[in-house]
């Protein structure tokens, strides 16, 4: 077996920052369609149906984009993508029939007036938006599974590429919708997402069957070769997504039953687009580890210092600096006691920034070592310690607004990465993989 290439920096950037381009560009997607949305009439009910229609959407994004992790860590030759595409039927299978039952029987309603909270007068607004995102979880696969490919097969640029036709699509449709289309429905929103989507997927899927017709058949030292070896793998992940996508909606619902509901709802939803285009950059950062940990594991834990403080430096200057009325009044097109909400929320997201990238590092690890189970067990943690969180700054302090969900989110988050890490500490010194954070 040949020694491998040793890693250089320029190697690790190379491979890295169309990767973070592409994400950021993403993040840019959800700011243009809440631009888009903030020049309707009714802005905050308008945007609390779309944040709450994604909230829905959540619960079965999340799944999907645990696909292309899969995709990257067993994804070899073509019998392992013919193993991986059997599991992702069955999964694009079960989303849709989700779809179906929220939008066209009564189970929807019960869903969002029972469990979620939502004001009779608000629920069809909700799933009118929801019936057009049931069908991004379509092309969101399609574009999960092939970007694995792509992103395995150091493609990367081929996802920045993806994204700056997935923002031009989306960013023409927007001026057609804020000067030729009044704006009174967050189905507008639901129509930017759904065509952005639409785009990403069919330049990921061109790029990746691509290299996929170019796997060898069957490498003989790989394991992976049918649908429960990819099931083994991925049912951990699936079960932590299943616990993962609880933590929006809880948060909704008690944004929902603070003193000013659509305020509350959609300051949060404000706050947490700036949030993640902070982040969306340094979101990658597990493909580091899984590509090139083997290669040279000091160099990326360097490469994990040097990038982990970048996003809460930057979202610090936004939120504690005149910056931040900037950012959100010419930018974002916010303005009045929505404006002063948004900000408060922004700055209560702090910790959250500050413990993402580490996070990542440390899951990329888990990944890595094939332990997702430990990852079910972080996200219970973490959804324990969010909800927890909740009811008290519920009962505590109500006027709080979108700061309850901001706050509650960080310290849930916090406490996934503690359990994570002391998963790999009490594991690594066994294997050999440690995480230096």
């Amino acid at each position: 077996m040949s020694t491998p290439e040793p890693l250089s920096w320029r190697r690790l950037f190379s491979f890295f920052i169309p990767l973070g381009i592409s994400a950021s560009l993403v993040t840019i997607s959800h700011v243009i369609i809440n631009r888009t949305l903030a020049f309707a009439v009714d802005a905050e009910v308008v945007i609390a149906s779309y944040a709450l229609a994604m909230s829905l959407v959540t619960i079965t994004e999340r799944p999907s984009t645990l696909l292309r992790q899969t995709c990257s860590a067993l994804v070899r030759d073509r019998l392992s993508f013919k193993a991986l595409l059997k599991v992702t039927w069955i999964f694009l299978a079960f989303v849709l029939a989700i779809g179906i039952l929220i939008v066209y029987t009564p189970i929807g309603k019960w869903i969002l007036s029972t469990l979620f909270g939502i004001k009779d007068s608000m629920v069809p607004l909700v799933i009118n938006v929801y019936a057009i995102l049931m069908f991004v979880s379509i092309f969101s696969v399609i574009r999960n599974i092939y970007q694995g490919i792509i992103i395995t097969n150091n493609r990367t640029k081929w996802l920045t590429i993806g994204m700056v036709f997935r923002l031009a699509g989306m960013y023409s449709l927007s001026l057609y919708f804020i000067y030729y289309h009044q704006i009174t429905s967050g189905m507008i929103g639901a129509i930017l997402f759904l065509t952005g989507m639409i785009i990403e997927a069919a330049v990921s899927y061109s790029e990746g069957r691509n290299i996929a017709k170019k796997m060898p058949e069957k490498l003989a030292d790989h394991p992976v070769e049918t649908r429960a070896d990819v099931f083994k793998f991925y049912k951990p992940l699936l079960f932590s997504s299943f616990v993962a996508m609880l933590i929006g909606p809880a948060i909704n619902v008690v944004l929902g039953k603070t003193e000013g509901i659509a305020l509350a709802i959609s300051s949060f939803a404000i706050a947490s687009s700036l949030l993640q285009l902070m982040l969306s950059f340094f979101t990658y950062i597990h493909q580091i580890v899984l590509n090139f940990y083997h290669i040279d594991p000091k160099k990326v834990r360097r490469f994990g210092l040097l990038t982990g403080f970048i996003p809460v430096t930057l979202l610090a200057i936004i939120a504690y600096t005149p910056m931040s009325y900037w950012v959100l009044g010419h930018i974002m097109n916010v303005n009045g006691e929505l404006l002063t909400q948004s900000l408060y929320t922004l700055r209560a997201f702090v910790l959250y920034a500050l413990v993402m990238p580490w996070l990542d590092y440390s899951n990329g690890l888990i990944l890595l070592r094939g332990q997702t189970k430990a990852m079910f067990r972080s996200q219970m943690a973490n959804a324990i310690c969010t909800f927890i969180v909740l009811i008290i700054l519920l009962f505590i302090f109500p006027a709080w607004n979108g700061v309850i969900g901001a706050l509650a989110q960080s310290i849930g988050l916090a406490a996934e990465l503690a359990i994570i890490t002391l998963v790999i500490r009490r594991t690594g010194r066994r294997s050999g993989l440690q995480v230096n954070n």
